[in-house]
């Protein structure tokens, strides 16, 4: 990866307060990019924006809710304002949720979709009219490998990850075709060293702490800084899928190979962990 690739650059990052996101921040800074952070918790924020390093001049924070169209719409103004432009985003935020169908309640999955697929729209959306004004620009959404491939229990992820997916790929063949300057990525990490789980909501059925424990002992493999290099490096070459860790890959062939045959051994292997 290019040091300078970000240098001079605007680079906004969403989900800017804690794992990935964090990393991004921290990374693009030492390349000498210009930031505009978003997060809904203000002190993980304030923390990121300290641990960047960067001259307050040099960087914006925003608390915001990516769900809230129009915080968002102020945020792209207020980063235009300041530094004239913007040259990249990272559309990054994003919450897990656990549950069957059967005892998801509806604000939950309405939780999951507004803050995963409509902040990813928000975010692509309101910063789009300066994007295409950048001579050298990216847009990468961050979907997840549970956007390549369902789960039971994971209904509401699966879907707001599988809609990122679409639409990053949608996104993609228009600049492709309009403002080809404009490269656009859509991210597929597997799992990863965040406080996601932490931090998720889950159905009543289950024992949140079981969760918790299952995703950081079972699941997460790949840490931050590693999942945020990854990232970048894929970025600076236009990719357009990026995969993090070697589950992410592992599931991208077999759903590629198996088509929707995953979709019988996903369930025995579930059962029998039960």
């Amino acid at each position: 990866m290019s040091v300078s690739y970000f240098g001079g650059r605007v680079v906004v990052v969403t989900g800017a307060g804690a794992g990935i996101g964090r990393q991004l921040a921290i990374q693009v800074a030492s390349q000498g990019g210009l930031l505009s952070l978003v997060d809904r918790d203000e002190s993980a924020l304030r923390e990121t924006v300290e641990l960047t390093g960067v001259r307050p001049d040099l960087i914006l924070s925003n608390v915001v809710d990516v769900a809230d169209r129009t915080a968002m719409q102020h945020c792209a103004d207020e980063t235009s304002h300041q530094f004239g432009r913007v040259d990249a985003i990272f559309n990054n935020a994003g919450i897990l949720y656990s549950g069957d169908v059967l005892d998801c309640n509806f604000p939950d999955i309405e939780h999951v979709m507004n803050t995963n697929f409509w902040g990813t729209i928000n975010g692509s959306k309101v910063f789009l009219p300066d994007i295409v004004q950048s001579d050298r620009a990216n847009i990468v959404n961050v979907s997840s490998a549970f956007g390549l491939m369902s789960a039971p229990g994971y209904s509401a992820y699966n879907s707001a990850k599988f809609a990122v997916r679409g639409f990053t790929e949608s996104l993609r063949q228009e600049m492709s075709a309009t403002h080809p300057q404009v490269r656009v990525s859509c991210v597929y990490p597997g799992g990863v060293k965040t406080s996601i789980a932490r931090s998720a909501r889950v159905a009543s059925t289950l024992d949140h702490s079981a969760v918790v424990d299952s995703f950081e002992k079972s699941i997460a493999r790949t840490e931050p800084a590693e999942a945020a290099r990854t990232i970048l490096r894929g970025t600076e070459k236009g990719l357009p899928r990026i995969f993090v860790g070697n589950d992410a890959r592992v599931i991208d062939v077999l759903t590629r190979v198996a088509s929707s045959g995953y979709q019988r051994i996903i369930p025995t292997l579930t059962s029998a962990r039960r």
